[in-house]
């Protein structure tokens, strides 16, 4: 209760951190074929806007630079701004697998906290495109870009924003079903919980981060190591995809090898639109869950883990 409580309280306080949440799974412009969408800020500078831009260039490398070139010069037919502020110096990049680096100046995080979040949109959905490119990581100065925690950001993906954010202070309760486990570490328990979470945040990722928040009920341990981070999630035909960073491999929890998956398989598995989850931990499958579950595969719901109070 007393956590609620407090999750009331800093309601205000929970607009900019909320905000990269996936509401809900986005139609993403089709890849290739010389066709992409440029994102920039409409001239009140309060969401982005989609412009497009045809090239022949195929070259991966060329290509890059190319849409950040477009990316920080508004034709001057267009009624747009530049999302990434003038004062702020592109330094760069490198691709890395599916991962693209962007290199900026310190005067990245000079930028209002809005207009930083919206440029931090408008780069994903434009270089996402690219093939080859699911992800990128920003970087201000020698420094990854970091929260208002000072965590890092890490990878953000297309779908790891939402269109239109102009309801930044509308929250709504959602009733959720959490699963934990006890003392012995070999079974899950449910737990009910009311939350109530910006209404640009998708479910699935409010059930995950509650998870790795740890249980309220009295007598129910904790399944996630708290330090673990949900990079990106994104749901497509019922399967959710969960982007871990690497503190999910080292879970040293007194617990079952298979409790920790099922804890996340079997909560997000209540909500109507999961059927089945896809893990990853720094965008990659070849992880071993504590050298005994590939994540290589689909997980769904096990009621075999499930325990009776």
């Amino acid at each position: 209760m007393r956590r609620w409580i407090l999750r009331m309280a800093l309601l205000p306080f929970l607009m900019i951190l909320l905000l990269s949440g996936c509401a809900k799974q986005e139609k993403i412009p089709a890849r290739g074929e010389g066709v992409y969408q440029i994102y920039y800020l409409n001239s009140a500078m309060t969401r982005l806007s989609a412009q497009e831009y045809r090239t022949t260039t195929t070259d991966g490398e060329r290509l890059i630079g190319e849409l950040m070139e477009c990316f920080q010069n508004v034709p001057p037919d267009v009624e747009c701004q530049a999302a990434l502020s003038e004062k702020v110096v592109f330094n760069g990049f490198r691709q890395e697998n599916q991962v693209l680096y962007l290199y900026f100046d310190t005067n990245y995080t000079s930028m209002k906290a809005d207009r930083e979040i919206l440029c931090r949109a408008a780069l994903a959905r434009t270089l996402t495109q690219i093939p080859g490119v699911d992800y990128i990581n920003i970087y201000s100065g020698d420094q990854p870009l970091m929260d208002g925690n000072g965590t890092p950001i890490g990878m953000l993906s297309a779908a790891d924003f939402v269109d239109s954010i102009s309801d930044v202070n509308a929250f709504e309760m959602a009733e959720l079903t959490l699963y934990f486990t006890d003392e012995a570490g070999e079974l899950l328990y449910e737990e009910k919980r009311a939350v109530m979470h910006n209404i640009n945040t998708s479910a699935e990722r409010v059930v995950v981060e509650e998870l790795i928040g740890g249980p309220e009920q009295e007598g129910l341990r904790a399944t996630l190591d708290p330090s673990t981070r949900l990079l990106n999630i994104s749901v497509n035909e019922n399967i959710c995809y969960l982007n871990f960073n690497e503190a999910f491999l080292n879970n040293s929890l007194e617990v079952k090898d298979y409790i920790p998956i099922y804890s996340i398989v079997n909560s997000l598995s209540e909500l109507s639109t999961v059927n089945r989850v896809q893990i990853t931990v720094n965008g990659s499958q070849d992880g071993v869950f504590r050298d005994t579950i590939p994540l290589s595969g689909m997980f769904e719901r096990n009621l075999d883990y499930i325990g009776e109070k």
